[in-house]
């Protein structure tokens, strides 16, 4: 049995936040949420608070087992950019592009991979 959950349209670049996928996917989901508490990056936040989101998704599954879940896969896929201009020397503009993106969060009963 599987349970999802979705962050879409986050203000981090796709960047950052696969930095961090990596440490906590194949974990158990009381160890992913123990290492993404004490990491310092902004996107550890973002990437707990869904992780928490997939647990209490999971808790309305009444076949499921809470301390059984394994976090089977995170995904972090761009989403659209946010185009801006800020001024220049001499007159100029030169592009920010504002990145964002959509985290997904899939777990699984089953024992740690």
């Amino acid at each position: 049995m599987e349970v999802r959950a979705v962050a879409k349209y986050m203000r981090i670049s796709p960047q950052k936040v696969r930095r961090l996928v990596d440490a906590v996917k194949g974990e158990t989901v009381e160890d992913g949420l123990g290492k993404l508490r004490y990491m310092p990056q902004k996107a550890a936040h973002i990437v707990r608070k869904i992780l928490q989101s997939a647990v209490a998704n999971a808790d309305q599954n009444s076949d499921i087992d809470l301390d059984t879940l394994v976090i089977r896969n995170i995904t972090a896929d761009q989403g659209p950019t946010l185009k801006r201009f800020r001024a220049r020397a001499r007159g100029r503009g030169t592009r920010i592009l504002k990145r964002t993106c959509h985290i997904t969060v899939i777990l699984a009963e089953g024992t740690k991979a």
